[in-house]
């Protein structure tokens, strides 16, 4: 595995208490091929094809332990469904065309006067890994970007 902070995940698992179990091992196998965002139903699928045996109560509860050791984080897509990004390096929301299904990353720099709006008149501090806009793209919009 490429020393991105899966290689001491059995130790840091095995700080909190956790066993190193063949299910566990086979989610972090999951984890660390794969890129971007992914929904919890997907790892239990993807683990299930190493490890027959997967639960998904185990996914689930090991996905919040790596998300408290920062390799995961989870937001929410378009219809509300939990998805989880691997390896996050930027705090990001999303931008999701209700025509043709796409979805785009928006960074922070992107939202910040949305977010600066909402803190200013509410005090609301945005949570950006939380956000998705439903909209449509430009290609469904016929709209080019700017």
């Amino acid at each position: 595995m490429a020393t991105t902070g899966w290689e001491t995940v059995r130790d840091r698992l095995r700080a909190r208490g956790l066993r190193w179990t063949a299910q566990r091992r086979a989610l972090v196998q999951v984890l660390a091929t794969t890129d971007g965002h992914v929904t919890g139903s997907e790892l239990v699928e993807r683990c299930r094809a190493i490890d027959p045996a997967t639960t998904p109560s185990t996914v689930y509860r090991t996905l919040d332990v790596l998300e408290d050791l920062g390799l995961v984080r989870h937001g929410h897509g378009a219809a509300g469904r939990e998805e989880f990004h691997v390896l996050p390096e930027v705090e990001h929301g999303h931008l999701h065309c209700d025509s043709c299904g796409q979805t785009l990353e928006i960074q922070a720099a992107d939202a910040a006067s949305l977010v600066g709006a909402l803190r200013a008149r509410h005090g609301f501090v945005v949570d950006l890994s939380h956000v998705t806009i439903v909209g449509r793209c430009a290609s469904c919009s016929g709209s080019p970007p700017a």
